[in-house]
């Protein structure tokens, strides 16, 4: 990552303040290299100290500095203690890119209440106090900002995975909603919905199902966590300053053609 080509020049977040969440691992990694390489000055938190410290360690050996600071986002309490010290150490704030985000894949009638909650909590009640968090922080001190949330491609629901479906749909209106309101406020709000990714998340899926996640699109191939790091790039710049509300789906062409099973296809269906 410290040597891919990156789409765009390398000044299009000169001296922009960044805030990723979930920075430490997959698409989140990807965010905050090509970031610190497009000239921004990069925040990332994560719940994960030994995580936060390995990446900020690998970007410091290639001249980057990151500040990475541990963060469970569903403590509303830990989120406001994060945004405080972004205006102690670089003074302002430009983006949010809402990354953070997990689940498990587990049929809908065996879910238990516990487990479905931890994702809504994590995914969607999450994801909303950065948003709300960062939008007061906008509104406070007069200054225009911008939110990317990065979702799911939920068209026809996730199959196995309920309980993100419900958590990904929630952050899409959640942004729909928002990018009309807060629009006053010079605050852009909007979702980026990847497809299928070859992250480190998928080692916790069945085999049976990962040897099928290539052909749940056209194009019959896995994305890279970077593409999806510039397509953020892309919708979260000013190069996107007309644009709100709005989900880019980067999946393959998988919203046309092609299904998803997170479990492997139940026999019903195989035939």
């Amino acid at each position: 990552m410290a040597e891919r080509r990156i789409a765009f020049n390398d000044v299009l977040f000169r001296d922009k303040v960044v805030l990723v969440s979930g920075g430490a691992t997959g698409i989140g990694r990807a965010l905050v290299w090509i970031l610190a390489r497009s000239g921004a000055r990069v925040v990332t938190c994560g719940r994960s100290p030994d995580k936060l410290d390995a990446l900020r360690s690998e970007l410091a050996d290639h001249g980057h500095e990151v500040l990475a600071v541990p963060t469970d986002i569903r403590n509303a309490d830990a989120v406001a203690a994060l945004f405080a010290q972004m205006p102690e150490r670089h003074g302002r704030l430009d983006l949010l890119i809402n990354n953070a985000g997990g689940q498990f894949p587990q049929a809908a009638i065996d879910m238990s209440a516990n487990g479905f909650r931890a994702v809504i909590d994590n995914n969607l009640l999450g994801t909303w106090s950065m948003m709300q968090t960062a939008a007061r922080h906008w509104r406070d001190t007069n200054t225009p900002g911008s939110i990317v949330n990065v979702v799911a491609v939920v068209d026809r629901g996730i199959l196995g995975a309920a309980h993100t479906a419900a958590a990904r749909a929630g952050v899409i209106y959640l942004s729909k909603t928002v990018a009309v309101e807060w629009m006053p406020l010079n605050i852009r709000v909007n979702c980026v919905a990847p497809g299928t990714i070859f992250t480190e998340g998928m080692a916790g899926y069945p085999e049976e199902a990962k040897k099928t996640f290539a052909r749940s699109n056209p194009m019959l191939r896995l994305g890279d966590p970077w593409e999806i790091a510039e397509a953020c790039l892309f919708i979260g710049s000013d190069a996107s300053s007309f644009t709100t509300g709005e989900i880019l789906r980067v999946d393959g062409g998988g919203q046309l053609w092609g299904e998803q099973w997170t479990q492997g296809k139940p026999d019903y269906f195989a035939g």
